[in-house]
């Protein structure tokens, strides 16, 4: 972005006091990562924005917002001063979204947005100039941080949209008025705020309350939910998924090591993504469908698939050091996401001799439902398939109960949030050259550090 400071005044209703001339080139809210040229926004969160502006000025900020009525205005720096400074970014944001006038496509779902968005933004990226969500900034804050950091000459932007409460699809839906919306799948992440998967379904459709009217809807037409809840909208929709009902259904999918492949209904095209299971295939449905509403042929689709990069921590593999392959997944987790990732990796082939071993964490936010959901999960471990089970954290006592009658002791181990070092420590011991390990679990257990031991 690249505007005078007079305009951006103008635009949030703000009060400027200081040289209104000044060109802002950019807009952060973390002082650490101010620019030269930019504009920093002091939000309230564990600390007090306002008190980190001088930091900002010495990173060089050419301004600042500034909430009206705080105390020690500083000195040094334009201000602009404003009711919220949250709700003027947004307002900027919004501003600054008119004025580029990109298409909009938002993506949201209880799982697979992030690969979704990133799968989507590199197939649009063939024929597009694409500006996306950095990692999985989707909220209140990211949103409009995504936008104020795409380039003027950006086409079409690619927004993730994450919720944890009724309400907020609808107030990022209201900001950018998508153009095109996708819905990944309805799970349990956050039901502990909503209740039940309906009212989860509920607040998802909240992404299209802003939908442009010759907009379209793409769904996953295999969830019921959706299905029911869609056939109120006057857009186009479009579904994705493995029915023959669906407007686009896979018909052919294999799974190996490191990557999976399919076809679909009415192509011979076969499509190959660098992940694997059914449901990161589900992801690349939908973003077929994306580039196919933009023009674009199943072979570019297939090309652009092929060659993207996923976000860091999911399901990425790395190498163990004495040789074992880790799969590391270890970003966000719930009951549905942790049933694919199992599914998937049962279906890995290893070598005669050698084992399949699971390292699953705390799934959070599960709510009055979290006992019963982690006791749920032992229907998807058999000591066949997945050879050792290790768990970890308090919630996931109940999935070692449940799974007592099912795997021998020596097979099956246990640990709360404060073994974190035991439990390294018995993997390492345990871990043999040829053997696959996978690690899931929510991002507040911090499996990142036992994949940062084991690699």
């Amino acid at each position: 972005m690249k505007m005078q400071l007079a305009e951006i005044a103008k635009a949030i209703n703000a009060t400027c006091t200081g040289n209104d001339q000044a060109v802002i080139t950019s807009v952060a809210f973390d002082s650490r990562k101010i620019e030269a040229g930019g504009l920093f926004v002091p939000l309230k969160g564990e600390r007090d924005g306002h008190d980190f502006v001088s930091s900002a000025i010495s990173q060089g900020a050419s301004a600042s917002l500034w909430q009206q009525g705080h105390p020690n205005k500083p000195n040094g720096i334009a201000l602009l001063e404003v009711e919220d400074p949250l709700q003027s970014m947004q307002k900027l944001a919004q501003y600054y979204l008119g004025k580029v006038n990109p298409t909009v496509v938002g993506i949201t779902g209880s799982n697979g947005k992030t690969t979704t968005k990133d799968m989507t933004a590199a197939v649009l990226a063939k024929r597009f100039n694409v500006h996306k969500t950095d990692a999985n900034f989707n909220n209140e804050i990211g949103v409009p941080m995504t936008i104020l950091g795409m380039k003027p000459n950006t086409e079409i932007l690619v927004l993730e949209m994450g919720m944890d409460h009724a309400g907020q699809l609808h107030e990022l839906s209201e900001l950018t008025h998508p153009d095109v919306t996708v819905i990944t799948m309805i799970g349990e992440a956050h039901i502990e705020f909503f209740g039940s998967r309906a009212k989860i379904a509920d607040a998802k459709l909240e992404i299209t309350d802003f939908l442009q009217e010759d907009g379209e809807l793409i769904y996953n037409g295999d969830e019921p939910l959706l299905r029911e809840r869609s056939e109120q909208l006057n857009q186009a929709k479009v579904t994705f998924g493995f029915a023959k009902d669906d407007t686009v259904y896979a018909t052919g999918f294999s799974s190996y090591k490191h990557h999976a492949s399919f076809t679909v209904n009415g192509s011979d095209c076969k499509f190959t993504i660098p992940m694997i299971g059914q449901h990161n295939v589900a992801n690349a449905l939908a973003a077929l469908c994306v580039g196919r509403h933009f023009g674009e042929s199943n072979e570019e689709i297939a090309a652009a698939l092929a060659g993207f990069t996923p976000t860091a921590n999911r399901m990425e593999w790395e190498k163990g050091d004495v040789g074992e392959d880790i799969m590391s997944d270890v970003y966000n987790s719930n009951p549905t996401a942790v049933r694919a990732v199992l599914a998937s990796f049962g279906q890995i082939q290893v070598p005669a001799g050698s084992r399949r071993i699971a390292v699953l964490g705390d799934m959070l936010e599960l709510g009055q439902k979290s006992a019963e959901l982690h006791w749920n999960l032992a229907d998807c471990l058999d000591p066949q398939v997945i050879n050792e089970v290790y768990l970890f954290g308090s919630e996931m006592k109940n999935l070692a109960t449940a799974l007592k009658d099912r795997y021998e002791p020596e097979h099956m181990h246990y640990y709360l949030e404060d073994q974190m070092q035991h439990m390294i420590a018995d993997l390492k011991n345990d871990i043999k050259p040829h053997d696959i390990v996978v690690l899931k679990g929510s991002h507040g257990m911090h499996l990142e550090k036992v994949v940062e031991r084991l690699r």
